[in-house]
């Protein structure tokens, strides 16, 4: 699942004023951060304070840079990348875009899928590949983590050094910046939420009404001033309010003052099923009832505090020509009770599917290294080139029906389309992600049991066309009754923003009537434009998909 960076804009002429407040944060062991004034001349000696990077077209390090994105479907070509180690080089680097007028992008991990990072409007693009420390902060009793760490590193770093973890994402080479922006979620997030649910802080940098660019701390906390910023940054997307330098993350009702208290523990071994058929023994009817089965075990154990939300399940069914499907299930096996449930999941999923499915459990295996060593996406599917991508998603509150079943076998199992690495997949949500309330942070999806999508990935370039014309009907035909997209009801809950698409806001591909703001925010929009039109009242951060200032 690759989940990403978003774009930001900055249009302006003009001379700034450069805000104090930001922090600079250690680079190797936990310590605590300390403060300096991003506005003050870099302190003669401190590398932490140094200027950032600039990389222009004519440096050869560029061509590097352009291709350090996941999908090459899209290329950034801006003037010049900035790539920032230090809070301080952030904010100089927002004032200097700001104050030459430029349009720039931010990006983390460079798993954005959906070219906001690469939009050829860009001008400017502030890279945080170097800004990736994980470290506690004492000050804040909180973890600090750099925009630029991957959940790999993320993974690593908690366990070695706390033996803690966050419910993030299970692609290792995803950034924390826009995963953590756009709420985060992953094989833990039954059981703990998603990551926004643990942010405890953001620091950002935005331009206020007088043309200022500031560097504020905004918390959870309830007396903060700021409150509304961090609320906002909880769930709500990148480049809608300025750009974040440090994420602080603490889970909610903590009172331990101990580190390794403050985030879920590690689980202490993984264990996982697999349930494989082949896609020459599997007819239209038994797919459908696999599609029953999957869906309808969600509808049982998806509600928060049950004993289900220990498992996570992801069935991927590729197009036919693969040879395979896959559904795969995993626990914590310390708790036996865990073996049971997932034995019990896979006697639910294969009920009354004809084609025997070939069983496999892998028995206890080590969490860590199972998780930071996952496969990526694209070569996992069989592609080796470049990879070039397309997904869209769906969040839904119920299976589906047996038509859209009918209609997803159709897509998969058609002679007018073959590609290996086009398919269909679903995903566990729920459980405790649905212990929060739709308002507690711009985080909006609290309803839904799993999150569907139509993803495919080649590396021809020459085939764009064919894959992304075969992807997008899929999706516009499988949401035909509610006008091509998942619109919020009882069946649906919207899209998910960590899985941007552009099609969402053309009325090309959604017919609906139903604005793509309410498909990422549903009732949290209104606050969102509020939240905008205080810390950047300008529209200076802006995208394809961005939150919009109120009319």
């Amino acid at each position: 699942m690759h989940q990403g960076d978003f774009a930001v804009s900055v249009y302006a002429r003009r001379s700034v004023i450069v805000g104090a407040g930001a922090v600079a944060a250690g680079l190797a062991v936990p310590q605590v951060a300390q403060a300096v004034d991003p506005g003050s001349p870099p302190p003669s000696g401190k590398v932490e304070n140094s200027p950032s990077v600039v990389v222009p077209s004519s440096d050869p390090r560029y061509a590097e840079l352009q291709l350090r994105n996941w999908n090459k479907l899209y290329k950034a070509n801006p003037e010049y990348f900035r790539i920032v180690r230090t809070p301080y080089q952030v904010n100089r680097a927002v004032a200097d875009a700001y104050a030459a007028g430029k349009r720039i992008a931010v990006r983390s991990g460079g798993h954005g899928l959906a070219g906001l990072v690469e939009d050829p409007a860009n001008q400017v693009v502030i890279d945080f590949s170097e800004m990736r420390s994980v470290t506690y902060d004492d000050t804040m009793e909180a973890f600090c983590i750099e925009p630029g760490a991957t959940l790999g590193q993320i993974y690593r770093n908690l366990d070695y050094g706390w033996g803690v973890t966050l419910p993030a994402g299970t692609c290792p080479a995803v950034g924390a910046g826009g995963h953590i922006i756009g709420g985060g979620v992953g094989a833990l997030s039954r059981q703990h939420g998603l990551v926004s649910d643990h942010l405890y802080a953001v620091e950002v940098n935005h331009v206020n009404a007088a043309g200022e660019v500031k560097t504020v701390v905004a918390t959870r906390d309830a007396a903060d001033a700021n409150r509304d910023l961090w609320w906002a940054f909880a769930g709500g997307g990148g480049g809608n309010f300025g750009v974040v330098s440090r994420f602080w993350l603490r889970s909610p009702n903590v009172t331990s003052v101990k580190p390794q208290d403050q985030l879920p523990k590690r689980p202490q071994a993984i264990m996982t099923g697999r349930a494989i058929w082949n896609w020459a023994d599997m007819d239209q009817v038994s797919f459908i009832q696999l599609l029953k089965n999957f869906g309808t075990w969600h509808e049982q154990y998806s509600a928060p505090g049950q004993r289900g939300n220990q498992l996570y399940a992801s069935l991927i069914a590729p197009r036919k020509e693969a040879g395979k499907i896959f559904v795969s299930a995993q626990v914590d096996p310390a708790d036996p009770a865990n073996e049971t449930l997932l034995n019990d999941f896979m006697t639910a999923l294969t009920a009354n599917v004809t084609p025997r499915a070939t069983l496999i459990n892998t028995g206890r295996q080590p969490w860590q290294y199972t998780t930071v060593n996952a496969a990526d996406t694209a070569v996992a599917m069989g592609v080796t080139g470049p990879p070039r991508s397309r997904t869209k998603g769906a969040l839904l509150r119920k299976r589906y029906t047996d038509e859209q079943a009918a209609l997803i076998y159709s897509k998969l199992t058609s002679t007018t389309y073959s590609h290996t690495a086009s398919s269909f997949s679903l995903g566990s949500f729920g459980g405790q992600i649905n212990a929060t309330a739709e308002n507690a942070s711009a985080s909006v999806h609290r309803t839904a049991i799993m999150l569907a999508s139509v993803f495919s990935c080649w590396d021809v370039p020459a085939d764009d066309a064919k894959h992304q014309t075969w992807n997008r009907e899929f999706y516009r035909d499988l949401y035909a009754d509610t006008g091509g997209v998942p619109v919020p009801s009882d069946r649906y809950d919207g899209c998910f923003v960590n899985w941007p698409d552009p099609d969402l806001a053309d009325p090309a591909w959604n017919t609906s009537g139903v604005p793509w703001t309410t498909l990422y925010y549903k009732g949290n929009y209104a606050k969102l434009q509020q939240v905008k039109a205080k810390y950047d009242p300008k529209d200076i951060f802006r995208h394809k998909l961005s939150v919009q200032l109120p009319a």
